[in-house]
This record gives structure tokens, C-alpha cells and sequence, in this order.
């Protein structure tokens, strides 16, 4: 045995999955008439093209069928240079074969003879041949754009290995079953990032892979992705798309800092790696990772700039939008750049995997049908004296409860949020009512034209309090009322599990208030609130911004930054008369209270120092 079939052999006996891929080209190649003419094959670098047409080529020689093999990486980009090579292959196949297979591969290195490949060469085979077209582009739109070609020719997208496919991958490169889930979780299934990850573990069986600690697995990943980019702007454009859910080119604009994106996001997409949706571009789950992971280490204050940049322009998009569906899609993309945050993570995770188990849920308002559903869903959590308060707020602040449908129309979950300021004597005849009231009353008295807002309940249907797709679009509820509901002062979140949401709460800035806390029937709950004027949206998201790991390792060291007071009316009154007297020293001004007020801190911004402050 030569040591080129030695090598055949191996590849062959380590090669997973890709049983739909195969099954298609023996049947196709091995019908009597052949049922299309050109298989197109695309998927970016690494992503196991060449060793599908290893098989391709290995399933005719086992059947006997003539095929040829070339690499277009060894062809010249010109018709004569391409006609030279390709007679050379094909010289052995027997011209009196009933059927012969021609295989392209890496395609992308002649692309520029697409044009004339369609035009001239492929019109002028015999019917007897079928050809397979392997690169890391999808196919030009004139393939599909001519009747003719869309008849005679099957486009193949090749995907990542899946989660079986990609263990038996492991398995085969004996890698230890305690490193497959890090592994895996890694890699998404893509064949080089496998087989590099695979080789690493072979190198260092003890010590768990972690692609932090993987710097030369990052990297050569790394260059499969970059060499689509021909332009630090494109590289760029690569490193925008991976930070964000989805980009359209308005965000690429700003991401970019650029008055016309067009060109870079035009070239986005027609990389084979990345995908359409709805909301925009993505790119692989692989290429994502593997591109932030590099830019993190290496420039992680461009990392930040970046993020910031995204951060910014969410807000801005927050405070233009007018419907909810906009809200809450810009909330969820805001959340996603949180992705990466030990404690986001894996609720983005869970929500994710509900989001795909279940169907649809409809956000909408309360209708009067719905009012026994969702006393009786109170009733089944909470119980009967819960229950009974259900009922009560239902009728007297129905105007703000949301209801979350399932498929058929019914509720599978609600959100009643109330306003504390404009109840009646009923809050005392409530005790989570009255415990907030009085929390209010005795550590954060509301001030005139002020407004407190209480989820008094909160749940899905099934998963009560504990994560769930609707649980999902219940905190992105909330949220949008943070942003939306005028003087918002304060803000109260009772919950029964306290223990399982007290890290995701304290991440969250929700501060735990035992002094508010109640018992209803038998049952105790645990009241987290949030005072919005000392720390305001705007101000708060920054710094859910600063706890998220943007850097890795060695985040930045974060700036320090004033405390907002709340002065009550007399005080501030008292605050202003003092400043006025100072108005001509303005050194004299430094300890005034008045520099960490709502409305110096706004005029001045967040990020202003106490001189920048004291001038306005």
C-alpha cells in the first residue's frame, strides 16, 4: 500500500456524519437518468468540503464510475488554463461509460470563471457527466435567476456535524469523555474547530480545554474566517457582525462609525458562514465565538469601544421606538451583548432552548374572558388568599396587565403590574401592597407627581416563576416599563423563589428590600425594588455594561462615579438658594448637593467630573 492510500484509508475511517450529503450523491450518480447534472457544495473554511468529495470520490471507485479530481487552488483563474487542467483529469475516464463524475473543489479560487463556466464549459458536457462544485461561496444569484440552470442544478449547504455525530467525532480521536462538553460547546460541531480542539486534547489529556487557554486552536480558526477579509473595514464589518443578535446595516453603520456601510455590508452577505433572518445578519455560532474570542485578547479596548458603540445605539433605538414589539426586540438585543456574563449566560441558554420547544406566545391586554384563567393560575401557585388579590387588581388596574397567549389564544402566562400612587384605601386590605407602601413611607418617600410601579404577580402557567419563554417576554415587560412609565421613581419585584433569583437580581441592580417583605396565606415573599432616581435607566444599563466580563481576565478598571442624591423639595430648595449665593465662586459649589442631583447629572452626563459638573 503507497502511502497516499495509506492516507485514504485513515481519512476514511475517521470520516462522521454527512449521511444525507452522501445519500443524495449515490442516488443521484447511480440513477439511470441522472435527476439533476451539477451538485453546488458550500460552507465556510474548515467546514469538511474536501473530505466530502474524498467520499464522493471513494463511492465511485467502490461502484466502478470514472470520476475526476481537481483542486482549483492548482488551476490558473482563465478559461484556457481551466480546459488544459480539466482535459488532463479526465483523460482516464472512458468516454463510453454510461455515467462519469467530475469534482471540483475548493471552487472559490476560480470564481471569477463562474461567468464562463455557466455560459460555455458546463452547456458543452455530455449528459452522461455529473459534476459537483465545492467552495466556500454560495452560489452566484444566476443559477437560480435562469429556469434553465434552476432545473439541472441542487444546491448544498453543508451545516455543522451535530451533537452525535460530533461525540462520535471525539470519540474516534479518543478524546476523554470529561472533555467532550467543553469541547463541544466550543467547537458547535464545526470539523476543524474538532479535529484542532481534538489534537489539543491528544497533546494535554489533564488540563480541560477552555479556548482561553487554546490560543494557537483560536488562531487557526481564526485565519479560516479571515481570509475572507480583504480590508482591515471588512475585518471590521467581521467583528461587528459577531458582537450583536443580528446586524443591519444602519447598526453596522454605527458600529463602523461610517456615514455608508453599504459596501461592507453588501459583502457580509455573501460570506458562506454568514446568515439571513428577520432581524438581519449572523454569523455561524463557530465564527461568532471564534472572532470575539481573538478580538478580546487581542485589543480588548476595542472590544469595549465596540460594545459601547452597540450599547448606544440600542438606547437610541429604545427611545424611538413606539410600539412594544419594538421594545422588545431592542431589549433582547441589548441583553444579548450580555451573552457572555457567567450569570447570563445560562438563562440566555435555558430561554433559548424554551423558545425552541415551545411555540409562539403573543403578547397582548387583558380581556375580560381572561380573568377566571388567570385567578385560577394565581390559585394554583399562590393559592386561594392570592388569588382573591388577583381578582381584586384585575378589575380596579386592568389598563396595564399583560397577558402571554399560547397558540390557540389562551393565556400561558400574565404580568400584572400596578401603581402604587394611585391606589385607594384597598392597598392597606393587601399586605404585598401595604409592605411596599410602607417601605416606601418610612426609607424612600415618593415626592409630588412621582410614581412607584409594583409587579404584584408574575408567572407562567406551567413554569410558574422559574425560567420559561414566557418568563422571557415577561422581564423584557418590565424593562419596557422601566423606560417608558413617566417619573418612575421606584420599583417593586416580590418573588416566592428568592433563593434560585437573588444572583440574577443582584446582577440585575434589583436591590433586596427585607424590610418589604410579606407572608400571603402561609407563604413568605422575598421583595427586590429598585430606586430609579438614584441611579436612572440610562445610568443603570451603563452599568449592567460594567459588570458584563467585556475584556476577559483583565477588564477594565471601572471609573468611579458619584452616588445621585434624592433631595426632598424643601431641601432642594434650600440647595439652590445656597448655590445662587455662590453663583460667582464657583469653588465654593464643590459640596454642594446639588452637583449629584437628577438634573446636574443629566445636563452634565454620568460620566462628568466634579468640575464639568459644578459649570453647569
Amino acid at each position: 500500500m503507497s502511502l497516499r492510500d495509506h492516507l485514504r484509508e485513515t481519512r476514511h475511517a475517521r470520516f462522521v456524519g454527512r449521511v444525507e450529503e452522501l445519500a443524495l450523491f449515490a442516488s443521484a450518480v447511480g440513477a439511470e437518468a441522472l435527476p439533476f447534472y451539477i451538485l453546488q457544495v458550500y460552507g465556510p473554511g474548515g467546514s469538511g468540503k474536501t473530505a466530502l468529495l474524498g467520499e464522493y470520490q471513494r463511492l465511485c471507485e467502490e461502484q466502478g464510475l470514472p470520476v475526476a479530481y481537481l483542486d482549483a487552488r492548482d488551476i490558473d483563474p482563465t478559461p484556457d488554463a481551466f480546459e488544459r487542467v480539466l482535459s488532463e483529469a479526465m483523460a482516464g475516464l472512458d468516454p463510453g461509460a454510461a455515467r462519469g463524475v467530475v469534482l471540483v473543489d475548493t471552487y472559490e479560487a476560480i470564481d471569477t470563471l463562474d461567468d464562463y463556466l455557466r455560459r460555455v464549459w458546463l452547456p458543452a458536457l455530455e449528459e452522461h457527466l455529473f459534476v459537483v462544485i465545492a467552495g466556500r461561496n454560495r452560489p452566484a444569484p444566476a443559477w437560480q435567476a435562469d429556469p434553465g440552470w434552476r432545473e439541472v442544478v441542487r444546491v448544498l449547504p453543508l451545516r455543522n456535524l451535530t451533537p452525535d455525530e460530533s461525540t462520535a467525532f471525539l470519540r474516534l480521536r479518543a478524546v476523554p469523555e470529561a472533555q467532550h462538553a467543553a469541547v463541544l460547546g466550543f467547537t458547535h460541531g464545526h470539523p476543524l474547530a474538532l479535529a484542532l480542539a481534538a489534537e489539543r486534547v491528544r497533546q494535554d489529556p489533564v488540563t480541560p480545554f477552555a479556548p482561553g487557554a487554546a490560543p494557537d486552536v483560536v488562531q487557526a480558526l481564526l485565519q479560516r474566517f479571515m481570509l475572507e477579509a480583504p480590508s482591515k473595514v471588512h475585518r471590521a464589518a467581521l467583528e461587528a457582525a459577531a458582537l450583536v443578535r443580528a446586524l443591519t446595516e444602519p447598526l453596522l453603520a454605527a458600529l463602523l462609525d461610517t456615514d455608508d456601510a453599504y459596501e461592507a455590508f453588501t459583502w457580509l452577505r455573501g460570506l458562506a458562514f454568514m446568515q439571513e433572518g428577520p432581524r438581519g445578519l449572523f454569523p455561524h455560532d463557530l465564527a461568532r465565538d471564534v472572532l470575539l474570542a481573538d478580538l478580546r485578547w487581542r485589543d480588548p479596548a476595542r472590544f469595549g469601544a465596540l460594545h459601547k458603540r452597540a450599547r448606544q445605539y440600542c438606547m437610541e433605538q429604545l427611545r424611538e421606538a413606539t410600539t412594544d414589539n419594538e421594545r422588545a426586540e431592542l431589549i433582547g438585543a441589548y441583553v444579548f451583548l450580555y451573552r457572555t456574563n457567567p450569570i447570563v449566560r445560562p438563562i440566555l441558554g435555558t430561554l433559548r432552548e424554551a423558545w425552541e420547544n415551545t411555540g409562539p406566545r403573543m403578547v397582548g391586554a387583558l380581556e375580560a374572558a381572561d380573568v377566571p384563567a388567570l385567578v385560577a393560575m394565581v390559585a394554583a401557585h399562590e393559592g386561594a388568599a392570592a388569588a382573591e388579590q388577583a381578582a381584586h387588581w384585575l378589575e380596579r388596574q386592568p389598563e396595564r396587565v399583560q397577558v402571554f397567549r399560547d397558540e390557540q389564544g389562551q393565556p400561558a402566562g400574565f404580568l400584572l403590574p400596578l401603581l402604587l400612587e394611585d391606589m385607594d384605601d384597598r392597598r392597606s386590605s393587601d399586605p404585598a401592597t401595604e409592605a411596599a407602601w410602607r417601605y416606601l413611607a418610612e426609607h424612600a418617600p415618593l415626592r409630588t407627581g412621582e410614581r412607584a410601579l409594583f409587579f404584584r404577580f408574575w408567572m407562567d402557567a406551567e413554569a410558574y416563576q422559574g425560567i420559561s419563554a414566557v418568563q422571557g417576554l415577561i422581564f423584557s415587560s418590565m424593562v419596557r416599563m422601566y423606560l417608558t412609565t413617566p417619573r418612575l421613581a421606584f420599583s417593586f419585584l416580590p418573588t416566592a423563589a428568592a433563593e434560585f433569583w437573588s444572583t440574577i437580581f443582584a446582577f440585575a441592580r434589583l436591590h433586596r428590600l427585607p424590610e418589604a417583605d410579606y407572608t400571603m396565606g402561609e407563604r413568605p415573599y422575598a421583595m427586590f425594588g429598585h430606586d430609579w432616581r438614584t441611579e436612572p435607566v440610562e445610568l443603570w444599563m451603563e452599568r449592567l455594561a460594567e459588570q458584563a466580563p467585556l475584556a476577559g481576565p483583565n477588564q477594565h478598571e471601572r471609573i468611579a462615579r458619584p452616588r445621585l442624591l434624592v433631595l426632598s423639595e424643601p431641601d432642594f430648595a434650600e440647595a439652590v438658594h445656597e448655590a445662587l449665593k455662590q453663583v460667582a465662586r464657583p469653588h465654593q459649589l464643590r459640596d454642594s448637593p446639588l452637583l449629584r442631583s437628577r438634573l446636574v447629572m443629566e445636563r452634565a452626563g454620568h460620566q462628568a467630573d466634579e468640575a464639568e459638573r459644578v459649570t453647569v
